[in-house]
């Protein structure tokens, strides 16, 4: 990747961070507790996550994994556990202090610009928060979903299917249509069943099997 646009993808994370923080800074404290998109986390867990993604560089995350025995929800906990602050705040004050990060364990800047909107939809949609990533960040999540499963299956939920942002330039693939909001696409690529609704066209009913075989 250029550099410049590796710089570009990383100011479009910090501005995807800056404004989740700006979201939940009101938060009730039964608001944190709310269950978001993220199979058994709550609100805060999901927030502890992030904060623990930006802050596990190449040879953490090789020490992590080992140590984990290669079992990516193991390392995801343990990591998970030690962003968690004692309260909500403390965990919000943790996130705080990591956007403007750059640590990352590998060069692949479009898959943490994807973990930060992914995630902050996985928290902003239960809570009914109605702020929507710039398409300048969604743009370039979608392209890499369509392309490459890293860290979640997105190429693989979106193979044989064409799709087509109706909000933006975003398109890709070959077959059965599905059409819809770059953010749409972008959380179904990503397995999130919660935006199949908001989706158009013949190809609907072949991302949903496929989402719900992987969630039985």
């Amino acid at each position: 990747m250029a550099k410049s646009q590796d710089t570009t993808l990383w100011a479009l994370v910090h501005a995807e961070r800056a404004a989740l923080a700006e979201d939940l800074a009101l938060l009730s404290p039964e608001q944190w507790h709310q269950p978001s998109l993220c199979e058994t986390w709550d609100v805060q867990h999901v927030l502890a996550h992030l904060s623990a993604a930006a802050s596990t560089g190449q040879w953490a995350w090789i020490s992590s994994m080992l140590g984990a025995r290669f079992r990516p929800a193991v390392h995801n906990q343990r990591r998970l556990a030690k962003h968690l602050g004692v309260t909500p705040s403390e965990t919000l004050e943790n996130f705080r202090a990591v956007i403007n990060s750059t640590v990352a364990p590998s060069s692949d800047t479009a898959a943490y610009l994807g973990e930060v909107v992914v995630h902050a939809q996985d928290i902003r949609r239960p809570l009914g928060l109605a702020r929507t990533p710039s398409l300048a960040a969604l743009t370039p999540v979608a392209e890499f979903y369509a392309s490459r499963n890293f860290a979640v299956p997105s190429r693989s939920n979106a193979a044989g299917l064409q799709l087509r942002a109706e909000d933006g330039p975003f398109t890709a693939g070959a077959g059965a249509l599905v059409t819809g909001p770059t953010l749409a696409l972008v959380m179904v690529m990503a397995g999130r069943t919660a935006y199949l609704s908001e989706l158009n066209g013949p190809g609907v009913g072949v991302l949903r099997e496929r989402l719900e075989q992987k969630r039985s």
